[in-house]
């Protein structure tokens, strides 16, 4: 995929926490389908959580309800009507409005929680919601959404120092784009990610597990209640 400048359709213009909660909601799609589609209350844990999260952000339920009707009047997100359920619950729909198959949504879930992200680190932080067998799977998955009308993902220019491009989602717009290639250019003065890195990740990858199990079990003791 060539690097480019990154451009944004008319649109594509969520802000910071309508981004976090459709991250979210397709994150939890895949690693807690038990509990999906989520209340507000389960929406606003997920987004707050202190990993797998970049920036960590704390957002109200009222904030993540707010979002939410912004996703559903963009026909993001949908609500789901269930005779059993006592709390409103919702679903994204970013499946159907961009015709997105599982290795994509997991891509774009990626990208919307975390920020810019290379290929390798897609293919190791995808791991629980959709496995890739190599980088070249990745890459072709980015290639994909970015040939998409309108584009959802784009490449950075490569930054001073660095080996590897990132790739970054396009639907916080311009600004949020640009921010994010700023913010690439300031970290790479600081020194390469080494093994040190690589265990912060496997930590984070076992408080996200822990999380997404909590959740889940919160869930299910609502039933109860």
């Amino acid at each position: 995929m060539q690097e480019t400048t990154p451009t944004t359709e008319a649109g594509f213009d969520l802000d910071p926490a309508e981004i976090r909660v459709l991250g979210v909601l397709i994150e939890k799609s895949f690693i807690t389908p038990d509990a999906y589609p989520l209340s507000v209350n389960a929406i606003t844990t997920g987004c707050n959580q202190l990993t797998a999260r970049e920036p960590v952000m704390s957002l109200s339920e009222t904030e993540v309800q707010d979002a939410v009707d912004r996703l559903i009047a963009r026909r993001l997100v949908s609500k789901r009507d269930q005779q059993s359920a006592r709390v409103a619950k919702y679903e994204h729909l970013i499946r159907l409005r961009h015709s997105l198959p599982p290795a994509e949504q997991a891509v774009l879930a990626i990208l919307l929680l975390r920020g810019a992200q290379t290929a390798g680190e897609l293919r190791q932080r995808c791991e629980r919601l959709h496995r890739f067998d190599d980088v070249a799977a990745v890459d072709a998955v980015l290639e994909h959404l970015a040939e998409k009308y309108p584009p959802l993902v784009a490449t950075l220019p490569r930054a001073p120092g660095t080996k590897e491009t990132r790739h970054v989602h396009l639907l916080g717009g311009d600004a949020a784009v640009q921010e994010m290639a700023e913010a690439q250019s300031v970290g790479a003065g600081g020194s390469a990610r080494g093994r040190i890195g690589e265990l912060e990740d496997e930590v984070l990858h076992l408080r996200e597990e822990l999380d997404a199990l909590r959740s889940e079990f919160a869930e299910f003791r609502k039933q109860f209640d």
